[in-house]
This record gives structure tokens, sequence and C-alpha cells, in this order.
């Protein structure tokens, strides 16, 4: 019997649901050969037990909208989709409103766990910059949207979460622990880790009440001239100090963004105010505005709010707080049509080229900017790129934690089975 063979006999041994994988089941454009449906933390465990007997490389998958980030897999037999996934009773969410916890699982979207939240006026305060996103798909790929300013990104939020290692070993670290793997914090060592490192099927967070109002306050900023003139530095430099204003306010917005879809006009900034005295307090930060343009307070969020500037080539900038101006002054010297959007007092901004930009001009555009940023102690991530466009870049950057992220991924995954080759320098 073919190896192959075996091995899909093997799965659906399991009793878990398998189905052959389709053309838009691939991950980075490399298909898998099967899809698992597991629908709990011990079927997920059987599937990575005949995965290591049968030495099947395995991706883990949400919602699937963010396949494409991060390099193609090596190679790719199983995909594991989390869409089915319960908690022991059943439930996808355990809530426990009185300690403001909750336990979700990993293929759960993250809208409708607020929404079973908001029945109890409490949210996760984690805004996701995509239109879509799972629980285990946010974390996996440690995306965080306008809030992180207040409340801090999901590794912060995060208080417990259950994984399948590579061998089938199931592992709890942080809240309803059951059994912890000595000397790791696994909330944080699976945040951001794409996939690399196992399965992620469960996940318990710290929550907020959910504020009585919010308030945007919105200022649009003069054009910003030719880049590198007098009058575009001056025009950084105004937007610098209405963001540090911002930062530092007693009105403590709980966000504050950018958006500037031409850098050869002027950018948007607007901050969200929300709780108590939400109105005074965003009066108080339309005054501040005031001073730059003719400010104005919504009900409603911008259209543009907690959404990415574009999604066929994407990249996140980031940089300390202090150099988010000089950052800025990069993106804008390279002279391409980018449009940039994000989090700017966080300093955690997304770029957005358009689709039909030259290879050469994609390159040039990463190189020089993130010899820039590293100056600024910071970095450029290529989340998002047609694979012609992407062939020959570096999608992650250098990194200093490249020898501890090759010892992690030792430990964890020694056969190099889980998402082989999707994170940086080929983990």
């Amino acid at each position: 019997m073919k190896a192959p063979v075996k091995a899909l006999r093997a799965l659906r041994e399991t009793g878990v649901t398998i189905r052959e994988a389709t053309p838009d089941d691939a991950v980075g454009g490399v298909p898998p050969r099967w899809v698992a449906l597991p629908e709990n933390t011990g079927e997920v465990a059987a599937l990575m037990r005949v995965s290591a007997a049968h030495d099947l490389a395995v991706v883990p998958v949400g919602d699937g909208t963010k396949l494409g980030w991060g390099d193609p897999p090596e190679r790719c037999d199983l995909l594991i989709d989390t869409c089915c996934l319960l908690l022991g009773d059943g439930s996808a969410v355990e809530h426990s409103s009185g300690d403001l916890v909750a336990r979700a699982v990993a293929g759960l979207p993250l809208d409708v766990l607020n929404s079973t939240l908001s029945r109890s006026r409490q949210e996760l305060a984690l805004d996701s910059p995509l239109p879509a996103g799972t629980v285990g798909g946010t974390l996996a790929t440690a995306v965080a949207g306008p809030r992180r300013f207040r409340y801090g990104t999901a590794r912060d939020l995060l208080i417990g979460i259950t994984v399948v290692l590579a061998d089938g070993t199931i592992a709890t670290s942080g809240g309803n622990v059951v059994k912890n793997v000595a000397g790791y914090d696994l909330g944080k060592l699976f945040t951001g880790s794409y996939g690399t490192l196992g399965v992620i099927t469960e996940a318990t967070f710290r929550l907020h009440p959910i504020p009585a109002a919010r308030r945007w306050v919105t200022v649009d900023l003069p054009a910003a001239a030719e880049p590198g003139s007098p009058a575009a530095r001056a025009a950084l430099a105004a937007l610098d100090g209405l963001v540090t204003e911002l930062a530092a306010s007693r009105a403590e917005p709980s966000a504050v963004e950018l958006e500037w879809p031409d850098l050869t006009g002027g950018p948007v900034v607007s901050a969200l105010v929300e709780g108590v005295a939400a109105d005074a307090r965003a009066e108080a930060v339309r005054k501040s505005m005031d001073e730059h343009g003719s400010a104005r307070i919504t009900a409603e969020a911008p259209a543009w709010w907690s959404a990415p500037p574009g999604e066929e080539v994407l990249l996140e900038l980031r940089v300390p707080p202090a150099a988010a101006h000089p950052a800025l002054r990069a993106v804008a010297a390279r002279g391409l049509p980018a449009r940039v959007r994000g989090s700017v007092a966080s300093a955690v901004l997304l770029v957005a080229l358009p689709g039909d930009v030259g290879a050469a001009e994609f390159s040039g555009f990463v190189t020089d900017v993130r010899d820039d940023l590293r100056r600024l102690g910071g970095g450029l991530t290529v989340l998002a790129a047609p694979p012609g466009l992407a062939h020959g870049i570096d999608r992650w950057g250098p990194s200093g934690a490249l020898p501890l992220m090759r010892r992690v991924k030792e430990r964890f995954d020694p056969d190099r089975r889980m998402s082989p080759g999707r994170f940086a320098g080929g983990i």
C-alpha cells in the first residue's frame, strides 16, 4: 500500500471528517492533500499523532483570510480547519461574566465572540484590522487594531491557551491549567507563531465592560506637499506634534489612528474617546485638533476605521512610538503611491501599494525603507503580496531574535512538520 493511501486511511480511522483539498485551500499557493475538520481538542491530538507517524506536514487554518500571509510552506499535506471545534460542553464559548473572563475555541470568529459577550455588556477589546478573523488566526498572526493603544494586543489580553503540539501532546498554559510545558509561556510563544509550533485549539481572554458611549474626533490635515521639501517636513512635524499631544491627553483616547491615502495629499487623524463623560472628553480633543484643521465629532467610526488600506500588496511597519514621524518620512521619500493607515500613536502602521507595482520597484521600496527603519529601531514585514512579486523578497526582514526562535522551533517541532518554512528565517 502506498504511503499516501496508508496516511489517509489512518487519518480517517481517527473518526475525524477528512475531505480532499481544493485549490481554494492552498496556503501561499501550496496546495494541501487533505483537509481535516476536527470537533474538539482530542480529535486534533489524534490527527497530530497520525501526522507524526506518517511524516505529514500540517498547517492550521481558521477562516482562511490570512493563508496568503507569511512565506509559502515548504510542504503541506494536511490542513487542519478549526471551524468545527467545540469545548467539552458542546459550546464554542465559556463566559464567566463575574470574572470578566471568556474561554473560546480557536475557530470562532471574533465578531461572533463579541456578539455573545455583548449580552452581558462585555467585550474582548481586540480590534482586528481585517474584515474577518477567528480567535486562533488572530493569535497566530498577532494582528491588532486601533484600540491596541489603550488595551494592548492579543498577547496582552490572553490569559490562557490550549495547544496541540507536533507529536499530539495537549498542552495548556495559564487559566484553567491542565498541563504545562515547563519553562515556557505558551500564550506568548504561540501568539505570532504562524502555526509553526503547534495548533491552537482554545484561548482564554481577559475582558472589559462595553463602554457606555464612544465618540470619534477626526481632523483633515493640510497636504504634505512634495516629499522631502521643507513644506513636507513641516507637515509631518505638525502631524507628529498632534499625535504626541493626543497620546498624552488627559482625555485618554483609546485609539489614535492615521489615514493617509495619498502621501502627496493631506493625512487624516482620528481619535476614539470612550466610556465615562465621552462627550466632554471628545470636545476637549476637538479643541486640540482645531489648531490643525476643522475637527468634527461623530458617534460612528470613520468608514476606513479598523480596515486594511489594501489587501493585495500589504506591509506592516513597526517602530518605537517616538520614531513614527521619521518612519512616515521614509515611506514618503520612496515616491511610490503608497497608502498608509494604522495606529500612529503606537507606531504600528499598514502600508498598501498598488497591485501593479513592478517587481524592481517593490524590491527597492522594501530594501530602502527597511534600511531607514532599522536605524530607527524598527522593521518592515511583507504581510501579503502576489507570488511573483514576493519571489526573492525576505518577507520578514532581519531579526536579532532569530537564533532563539530557531531553538524554540527545534524544541516544539524537531521534525519540521508544523507549517514548515512559513515564518522568519525559514522556520
